[in-house]
């Protein structure tokens, strides 16, 4: 039987709440959630305590918010104007996009609030200094395919459904 470690497609079932036990995410309606070990693809601190386990195995682990989301770096969010945005966006709080820098870098967002023309973008994600607490199940284990390691991500459960990577 396989055990988690680099270089393998993960599936977990998981919930994620916070320390007074708000469910926050859940795959309880959509199915097991696939990642590739490794990429960083998961926050570190569920990565590490996924790090041997093997098929069936159910734990729950609290994840602080340095092994988190991070530690929020006390800046307020910025103004940015709604037209920076797809025209047919529908911008809410909460809501991830990639910012490009004018150095041509890409950094994630997420919109704070939405002002008339004005949005408010904050880097930090939502979930910055949370305290979260994953009770996860391992429901497969796999090797990745040379595409899913060059990519970064699986490309689904069994590895068929390919994404389009537009590096």
């Amino acid at each position: 039987m396989s055990t988690v470690q680099d270089g393998k497609v993960v599936a977990i079932h998981f919930t994620m709440t916070d320390e007074e036990g708000e469910v926050l995410d859940t795959t309880e309606e959509d199915g097991p959630m696939p990642y590739l070990h490794g990429a960083e693809n998961i926050v570190p601190g569920l990565e590490a305590a996924l790090a041997g386990k093997k098929v069936g195995d159910k734990f729950t682990v609290t994840v602080p918010p340095e092994e988190g989301y991070g530690l929020h770096d006390g800046l307020p969010p910025q103004e940015v104007p709604r037209s920076e945005f797809p025209d047919d966006a529908e911008l809410e709080p909460g809501m991830e996009f990639v910012a490009e820098a004018e150095d041509g870098s890409e950094a994630p967002v997420w919109i704070f609030d939405v002002e008339g023309d004005t949005v408010l973008v904050d880097h930090n994600h939502p979930l910055a200094d949370e305290t979260l607490v994953f009770t996860v199940e391992v429901v497969s284990v796999r090797d990745a395919t040379r595409e899913e390691i060059e990519h970064g991500h699986p490309h689904g459960l069994d590895g068929d459904d390919f994404e389009v990577d537009e590096d």
